[in-house]
């Protein structure tokens, strides 16, 4: 608020400039000036009024009568919005009077003094406001990555299948981005410049409200061309971002397999799939930047054609000294060309928080399209829910037990059919079978990682659907054919599982697997 007040105040100097110091005057003796003139011109309009009420009594034509009546109705109006604008004159002219300096030079260098004073406020407030914005826009951001990670890290398995960890990635990293600087739109210039506007406008109203009225007929023409422009940047946005999740998994895909890339000599191959990439994401980009421009355009030639109207009726009004335009009363009297000038000062000050705003529609956009990537993975349902009334079962467990087991994959064929199976506890277990045919599914339902379509999975006599999966997951060790190391010490990877375990449970287990003579040999430190 502070921002745009001090924004509108400054450009309502140009009056001061124009009609007190360039003239020789100082602001005591413009006020005493202006008194003096608007008493002799409330003196002419009552004998006027008079005259008028005069000639009304006497004549008998109707005609003549409705004219008179026009000319004293017109006449009154005037003089009353003559002493209304006097009455604020003669209100602030004791303070004038007292405090303003005497001279045009030295009322240049208050107003030059009000105008840097203001500027440095004005600077001051906008250092806070950037500042409070950007407070909240991070803020935000750190709780949506929570957010999302916390989601991310909740969905079932098959939806890193569908969509991989390089989607996920870009939308935690460039697509959250996105949002945030949404959010600094958002409060940021979305606030600021329209209040900017609104004191411009309210001052070009002050000055003269009917030719602010007809200066912006304009303004519908421009609004609807910036709503059909906004719905072709989020689209456009929404496709750079997807065409960015495909370059994402690129990377991830030829980095994660750089020996099978290597071994069989197709880094050619990966060149051009990734140039491939590459060009789709700058034709998204280039398509979503001609939008931009184009919306920047259309606000900017809304401002230019805004000013330009304004500049030709405010001229013909100040140059042939006339209140109406094409037949339309636009003032009560005349407009002085330091009124003029504020005018046309206030509509340009109007019109580059006007140019600004597209910009900002358009980062509001593109963060609108983020926000809706994000919450779709927020929002994502999860077949594995956890039970409302938990149940647990006692250790040492007697048996695992399948019981007519039937799953079939979200997108593919039925693996496993009404399978029957019991594992005793002390037992050691193999499951051998062709590729696809269900192996890894029964050890994924075991774990919990999905539930089965028909049928149940027992622990003892527990249903493992009853049973939280941080109970059920902490009775099972799971050994998989592929070897992550996370990018942490070696003892904190060998406790992984065990979060509290102490240094001699980790070099116990590290001799179990016989890797302590490896550990000591290869990574003494």
């Amino acid at each position: 608020m502070l921002i745009a007040v001090l924004w509108g105040a400054n450009i309502g100097t140009l009056y001061p400039l124009v009609e007190v110091v360039f003239k020789g005057d100082s602001l005591p003796g413009y006020a005493e000036k202006q008194i003096n003139q608007t008493d002799a011109r409330l003196v002419e309009l009552d004998a006027e009024i008079h005259q008028l009420t005069a000639k009304l009594a006497e004549t008998d034509d109707s005609t003549a009568s409705k004219n008179l009546r026009l000319q004293i109705e017109s006449a009154t109006a005037t003089k009353t919005a003559i002493a209304e604008s006097s009455k604020y004159l003669r209100w602030a002219k004791p303070t004038i009077d007292a405090y303003a300096p005497r001279g045009a030079y030295a009322t240049l260098m208050l107003i030059v003094a009000m105008l840097v004073g203001g500027t440095a406020i004005k600077l001051v407030a906008l250092l806070i406001n950037l500042m409070l914005v950007q407070y909240v826009s991070e803020s935000a951001s750190l709780d949506l990555r929570a957010l999302f990670f916390r989601k991310a890290l909740r969905l079932d398995l098959d939806s890193f299948g569908e969509n991989g960890s390089a989607d996920l990635t870009s939308r935690l990293t460039n697509d959250i981005a996105h949002v945030s600087a949404g959010i600094t739109a958002l409060l940021g210039r979305l606030v600021r410049e329209p209040l900017k506007m609104a004191v411009c406008l309210g001052g070009a109203m002050f000055v003269c409200w009917r030719l602010l009225l007809f200066v912006m007929i304009v303004t519908p023409l421009v609004g609807l061309v910036m709503h059909h422009l906004s719905r072709a940047i989020r689209r456009a946005s929404r496709r750079a971002m997807e065409e960015m999740s495909q370059l994402y998994g690129m990377l991830n895909d030829s980095f994660a397999g750089i020996r099978v890339i290597k071994a069989f000599n197709t880094q050619g191959f990966e060149r051009a799939k990734f140039d491939r990439g590459t060009r789709a994401y700058y034709r998204k980009s280039m398509k979503m930047a001609f939008y931009n421009t184009l919306a920047r355009s259309s606000s900017e030639m809304l401002g230019m054609t805004v000013v330009g109207l304004a500049i030709l009726a405010g001229g013909y009004l100040v140059v042939n000294q006339q209140t109406r335009l094409f037949g339309i009363p636009m003032s009560t009297v005349p407009l002085e060309v330091g009124e003029i000038l504020m005018f046309f000062g206030f509509l340009i000050g109007a019109s580059d928080p006007a140019r600004k705003l597209s910009d900002v529609w358009s980062g509001l956009q593109r963060g609108i399209a983020a926000t809706e990537r994000i919450y779709e993975i927020i929002d994502k349902p999860i077949r594995v829910a956890e039970p409302k009334n938990d149940r647990t079962t006692a250790r040492p467990h007697r048996e695992i037990r399948l019981e007519n087991v039937v799953y079939q994959y979200t997108s593919g064929p039925t693996v496993l059919r009404g399978v029957d199976l019991t594992i005793r506890h002390g037992e050691t277990i193999a499951v051998v079978g062709p590729n696809g045919s269900g192996k890894s599914t029964i050890v994924n339902l075991l774990c919990r990682f999905d539930d089965p379509q028909n049928g149940q999975v027992l622990l003892d006599d527990t249903p493992i659907q009853e049973m939280k999966t941080r109970d059920l997951r902490r009775r099972i060790a799971l050994v998989t054919q592929r070897t992550i190391l996370f990018d942490d010490t070696i003892e904190n990877n060998i406790r992984y599982g065990s979060p509290g375990a102490d240094s001699h449970a980790v070099v116990r287990a590290a001799k179990m697997a016989f890797a302590d003579e490896f550990i000591l040999r290869k990574t003494p430190d």
